[in-house]
C-alpha cells in the first residue's frame, strides 16, 4: 500500500477542525500539520485527529506570531494543504497560495473559496502554480464545488443551458463554531460589504442574529459557480447562475433543502431540468470538506501526471477517498 497522503490544514476554526474528524476517519490521508491564527502544531509522524477535531478555541500547540509561516517552514512533511481559513478580505487566501508557491514548491492547494472575486484572483496565480510545478484546486466546497461540478454532469443531457439555479440550506446550533463562515455570508446581505462584516464585533453579530431570528436569507450572493461554470462553457454568461440560501444560526436542522436546479434546452426542443438535492441529514462541514479532500486527491493525482497550474472545482471530478 502507498504511503497516505500527508496534509497540512491551515485554520483551526470550525471547518478546520471538523477537517481532523474527517481524516480521523481516511486512511489514505493523514495530518501532519495545523495552525490556527497564533500557533502551530507540526509532526512527521502525524497529529492525533481525533483529540484535535473534538477540540474548541485555540490550539493547545506551540505559539507563534506568523503560525502560516511556520506550517510553510515544514513543507518537507506535507505533500498538499488544505486551506479552511476564514478569506476576508478576498485577497487574504490567494495570498496565502503564493506563499505556498514559494516556500513548498509541488505541493498541492485546495481551497473552499466562495466569493466570485476571490476565485479570480486565485486563478490569476495560474502561471505562477506552472512555474512552481503545483497544483491549485480552486471553489472546492459545497458550493462552489460539490453543487457547480453536479451542475456539469447535470448539462450533458442539454444542447443548452439557460439557468443554473442553487438554493442553499444550513443549520448550526451555535453560530460561534463557524464565526468566520457567517461573517463571510453576512458580507451578503443588502447593506452590508467584506470590509463592514470583517469589522463587525462578536456582540454586534449577535444583535444582527438577534433581529433575524437567526435566520439570514441571501440572495444574488456573488459565488463563484457563476465564474466556474462560464470557465468550462455550462454557461455563456455569468448572470444565468444564481445562488441563495437560508442559514439558521440557532439549530443544526437545515431549514430548507440544499438544491442545485439546472434548466435547459433538449436535442428534441424541449425545455426540462435536473434536479441535484443533498439529503437534509449532511452537515454544512460533510458537504464542503468531503468534496475538498477529494479534490486534493485528484490534485496530488494531477501534479504526479505533470499537469501543473490553478484548475477550478468545475474542470475535473474529485476522486473518493478511503
Amino acid at each position: 500500500m502507498e504511503r497516505p497522503i500527508r496534509i497540512a490544514v491551515l485554520g483551526a476554526g470550525g471547518l478546520g477542525r471538523a477537517a481532523c474528524r474527517l481524516l480521523a476517519a481516511k486512511r489514505e490521508l493523514q495530518l501532519t500539520a495545523i495552525c490556527d491564527s497564533k500557533s502551530f502544531l507540526a509532526s512527521p509522524e502525524g497529529l492525533n485527529c481525533r483529540e484535535l477535531g473534538s477540540g474548541s478555541g485555540e490550539l493547545a500547540a506551540q505559539r507563534c506570531d506568523d503560525s502560516i509561516g511556520a506550517v510553510l517552514e515544514h513543507a518537507a512533511w506535507f505533500d498538499a494543504v488544505l486551506i479552511t481559513l476564514p478569506n476576508m478580505p478576498n485577497e487574504f487566501i490567494p495570498g496565502v497560495v503564493g506563499r505556498s508557491f514559494r516556500a513548498a514548491p509541488g505541493a498541492v492547494c485546495v481551497d473552499v473559496l466562495k466569493r466570485t472575486r476571490a476565485v479570480e484572483l486565485m486563478c490569476a496565480l495560474d502561471a505562477e502554480a506552472k512555474a512552481a510545478r503545483s497544483v491549485v484546486l480552486t471553489g472546492c466546497g459545497a458550493t462552489p464545488g460539490l453543487l457547480s461540478a453536479a451542475a456539469v454532469l447535470a448539462a450533458q443531457s442539454f444542447v443548452e443551458v439557460e439557468r443554473v439555479d442553487i438554493w442553499w440550506g444550513v443549520g448550526i446550533a451555535n453560530w460561534e463554531a463557524y464565526k468566520a463562515t457567517i461573517r463571510e455570508d453576512i458580507a451578503h446581505l443588502p447593506g452590508y460589504s467584506v470590509e463592514r462584516a470583517k469589522a463587525m464585533t462578536d456582540a454586534e453579530v449577535e444583535a444582527l442574529l438577534g433581529r433575524t431570528n437567526g435566520l439570514l436569507e441571501l440572495r444574488h450572493m456573488e459565488h463563484a459557480d457563476d465564474l466556474l461554470l462560464e470557465r468550462v462553457g455550462v454557461v455563456r454568461s455569468q448572470d444565468q447562475v444564481e445562488v441563495g440560501g437560508v442559514m439558521d444560526t440557532r439549530h443544526p436542522k437545515k431549514p430548507v433543502s440544499t438544491t442545485m436546479t439546472l434548466t435547459g434546452i433538449t436535442l428534441d426542443g424541449k425545455r426540462a431540468s435536473h434536479r441535484f438535492i443533498l439529503g437534509d441529514e449532511t452537515s454544512m462541514a460533510a458537504n464542503v470538506l468531503g468534496p475538498a479532500l477529494g479534490y486534493l486527491k485528484r490534485g496530488c493525482w494531477l501534479q504526479r501526471h505533470g499537469l501543473y497550474g490553478v484548475f477550478g472545482s468545475t474542470e475535473f471530478l474529485p476522486m473518493v477517498v478511503c
